[in-house]
């Protein structure tokens, strides 16, 4: 077990001594070295680190200096590196200033080692009143509380407090985050707790005294403020694939385990299943984890094979399952059982959709009675419109502009390349958002879900967030000269 202490240095030579004579011995049980990092500073803290260094032998002590300030998130991303780069177990992070109590650095450090998370949050606001006893400003107090209940509200975490200092991690999860990514600013702090958040980390919060004392501070306080709430609603935004950030969208691979079921609203999946009737056999292209496929089979008594780019794992439930290149496979299947195709949000994924459709049309001509359900994202939508307005064309990990689509279409170059392709559209509906994968199926999300319903009877081509055909193929030329044959 070896564990860092890094000690953050800027401006803080009338203080930096005291500090480190303030770490306890005990923290020799956990093999510490102390890594000071200087922050560019102006006054004379680079000699001072020198001096504590040559004369304070009780631990083992590596100093480093920046060549540039690389402010408070800079700092800490140079010394996590360094724990990665050494192997260390665990770090903990002190202010140079001393404004967090090093006499707590055990209780930090031990819920690590104890592997009762992977990292532990030092809070001043577990009991508010003792902030207020620890002069604590009046103006960050309040702002504490208020912007805590927001970030809590929009992040999923129930902390005490985000904007703590006091830190301690577990290197393991250190190397899951893309902390290098993330602010070189004070709001590094609350990047890296979404960041934990993303891959599923336990943070764990223990009391810790207030301490504001004659150190001053660089934080402004406005500014801060403005720059949390932004951090934070980017990161809620990733839920509704409308705004991505790789710091906050780094977890999740490529694949059908990337697709929700949407079987419980008003959705594609919702829709292509009301329309399919019972006992019918199916062939589904794109079935990824096969969640509506398998409803199709357990209450309709559907037949259903499956086919993705994906080998997946889990629908020995599926008649068949093959994996197929969309792009390069024609695939050879006997279409004359099948009385439905599914295609559902497969065909913005092709990067040759017109060979493909008309591939699919040639197969579907033989049996003119066949149906294909379609489906697309509708990249016109009105958020698409309004972050175009703003100069944001941003791909994510799902949504409209999910990262893997190649293809982008309206409702008008959606019909196009299914006409085109000899298919005879029979209806087209205009499906809302997926409110209830972002906002869970509440009352807000059933509101939403029926606001953007009646926006869409209003506008499909500017509210409908995908659309779903139900299509037919007219018979091809293979077909009708047999017909005339006989």
């Amino acid at each position: 077990m070896k564990t860092l202490v890094l000690i953050t240095a800027f401006n803080v030579e009338k203080f930096l001594e005291n500090v480190v004579m303030r770490i306890p011995k005990e923290i020799k049980s956990y093999n510490p070295e102390i890594l000071i990092i200087n922050d560019f500073s102006s006054d004379n803290t680079l000699q001072k680190m020198t001096e504590i260094k040559n004369n304070f032998k009780e631990f083992k002590i590596t100093c480093l200096t920046n060549k540039t300030n690389l402010g408070y998130g800079g700092n800490q991303k140079v010394g996590y590196h360094y724990a990665i780069k050494n192997n260390f177990d665990y770090v903990v992070m002190l202010h140079g200033d001393g404004q967090y109590a090093p006499e707590n650095i055990i209780d930090m450090i031990k819920p690590l080692a104890e592997n009762k998370c992977s990292a532990v949050q030092g809070s001043r606001m577990i009991k508010k009143m003792n902030a207020l006893k620890g002069r604590m400003p009046y103006y960050k107090f309040f702002g504490n509380i208020f912007l805590t209940y927001v970030q809590n509200l929009l992040s999923g975490l129930k902390m005490s407090e985000y904007h703590s200092g006091y830190r301690a991690y577990s290197v393991k999860a250190l190397k899951k985050i893309p902390f290098n990514l993330n602010s070189n600013y004070f709001h590094f702090d609350t990047q890296i707790l979404l960041q934990l958040k993303v891959v599923n980390e336990k943070i764990l919060e223990i009391p810790i005294p207030t301490f504001y004392g004659e150190q001053i501070s660089s934080l402004k306080s406005i500014q801060y403020g403005f720059a949390i709430l932004k951090t934070t609603i980017i990161f809620y935004l990733q839920k509704f694939g409308i705004f991505h950030d790789i710091k906050f969208s780094f977890s999740s691979e490529d694949g059908p385990s990337n697709y929700l079921p949407k079987l419980n609203f008003l959705s594609t999946h919702s829709i292509a299943f009301k329309k399919i009737k019972e006992n019918s056999k199916i062939l589904s292209i794109g079935c990824g984890n096969a969640d509506l496929e398998k409803e199709l089979i357990e209450k309709k008594n559907c037949i259903v094979d499956g086919l993705d780019s994906f080998d997946v794992k889990g629908v020995n439930f599926l008649n068949s399952f093959k994996v197929i290149n969309y792009d390069r496979e024609i695939f050879e299947l006997d279409f004359k059982k099948y009385d439905y195709i599914l295609f559902l949000d497969v065909i913005e994924h092709l990067k040759k959709p017109e060979e493909f459709m008309n591939s699919l049309s040639n197969k579907m001509g033989f049996f003119p009675n066949q149906k294909l359900i379609i489906s697309t994202p509708n990249i016109a939508n009105i958020f698409i419109r309004l972050s175009l307005l703003i100069g944001n064309f941003n791909y994510g990990k799902r949504g409209i502009l999910d990262k893997t689509h190649t293809r982008l279409f309206t409702l008008s170059s959606f019909k196009k390349i299914i006409l085109e392709n000899n298919f005879l559209i029979k209806e087209t509906i205009a499906i809302p958002p997926p409110f209830p994968l972002a906002i869970k199926n509440n009352l807000i999300s059933k509101f939403l879900l029926n606001f953007f319903k009646y926006l869409n009877f209003i506008s499909k081509t500017v509210f409908a967030f995908q659309f779903l055909s139900v299509v037919k193929s007219k018979p091809n030329l293979d077909y009708l000269l047999d017909q005339a044959k006989k």
